[in-house]
């Protein structure tokens, strides 16, 4: 039977791939934003700044946003370094869709992608020209330089669907990404953000990616379902019938685009904690904006429930854009086997 020997979190935040003197092109649409959300409300900008006030101004000196960005880009290395050294055979990657692959035709609460291989495709120049400020210089890391077939595991992958079915849930399945808004097929930035940053864009093992709604009205599943469905997942890789070593990932989060740090310790607290009843608990009102992917984190938290393996956190850095409290809070945890877990570990820099 396969065995779960590896768990990893990790933020994909755009701010991780750009440079911290140009953090402000995200800032600027921060400003003009009337929705942003907190803590299940949503504000205009200058209400938050109010709200939130004294503010942020000190957390979005320069010298603070390079510490910051230094800190995850180490974070980052470090999470790569673990993935490799487990020898995995097989690599489960939960991330979200931004309706780049699945749009408003069909928007599954759960997906599977089950096909052999994978496209990850280059953008386009006028791809990324056509993209909001700020958001190019970052998306363009999260892919290759050219079109690049990367491997799937099929058996794997159709046994999870069967597997999770038969537990009572109903994910969909696809042995062929739709076209998607890019028109190519190719698989979304929360998994080339881990092919390209947390791997470096070397070969990659075989890859499962499960696609959770995490964003998307009417129907992102609530963190109690996120916490079964993970549960689920988790016994159905350890019981296919092959002896591989299985990695599973979480991709995103942490809260977005407005910061509660008070909120992500908590959630950090209870991961570490083995805390399924907060886990579980966790509002929809607040699981909204980008802090909807850590519905990503629950589902992966509850495959390794059962587990033998050790909860760390590697990192944390709340990283500050504006001074309302905008940017992103970007977080990276393992699970592994005591004897091998916290030789890298830098924890809250905070």
């Amino acid at each position: 039977m396969s065995d779960l020997v590896l768990g990893v979190g990790t933020s994909h935040g755009p701010l991780l791939n750009t440079p911290p003197e140009d953090w402000g092109l995200r800032a600027a649409a921060d400003r003009a934003n009337r929705a942003l959300v907190y803590r299940g409300a949503e504000y205009p900008y200058d209400d938050l700044l109010a709200l939130r006030a004294p503010g942020f101004a000190a957390e979005c000196e320069l010298g603070v946003r390079r510490r910051r960005h230094s800190a995850c880009r180490e974070d980052i290395e470090e999470l790569g370094r673990r993935i490799k050294a487990a020898a995995l055979d097989v690599l489960v990657v939960v991330s979200s869709d931004h309706k780049e692959v699945f749009g408003d035709e069909l928007l599954p609460q759960f997906a599977f992608y089950w096909g052999d291989t994978m496209r990850h495709e280059p953008f386009t120049q006028e791809q990324l020209h056509g993209m909001k400020p700020g958001l190019a210089i970052a998306e363009v890391a999260n892919v290759p330089a050219r079109s690049t077939v990367r491997p799937g595991h099929s058996a794997l992958a159709r046994h999870l669907i069967e597997r999770t079915s038969a537990a009572g849930f109903d994910p969909a399945a696809s042995r062929a990404l739709p076209p998607g808004e890019w028109g190519n097929s190719g698989i979304p930035h929360g998994w080339g953000f881990i092919f390209e940053q947390v791997l470096g864009g070397a070969e990659t093992p075989p890859t499962v990616p499960v696609f959770v709604n995490t964003f998307w009205e009417p129907n992102p599943p609530s963190a109690a379902r996120c916490f079964d469905f993970g549960v689920a997942l988790g016994e159905a890789i350890r019981t296919f019938p092959a002896p591989l070593r299985v990695g599973i990932v979480a991709s995103g989060g942490l809260s977005h685009f407005v910061i509660d740090e008070e909120l992500d310790r908590a959630f950090i607290t209870a991961l570490t904690g083995r805390d399924s009843d907060y886990l579980r608990s966790l509002p929809d009102a607040v699981l909204r904006s980008g802090t909807s992917e850590m519905r990503n984190w629950i589902v992966v938290a509850g495959a390794l429930h059962s587990s033998s393996l050790t909860a760390e956190l590697v990192g944390y850095e709340p990283c500050y854009r504006a001074e309302a409290g905008t940017g992103c809070a970007m977080a990276f945890m393992s699970w592994q086997d005591e004897t091998t877990a916290s030789a890298g570990a830098r924890k809250d820099g905070s």
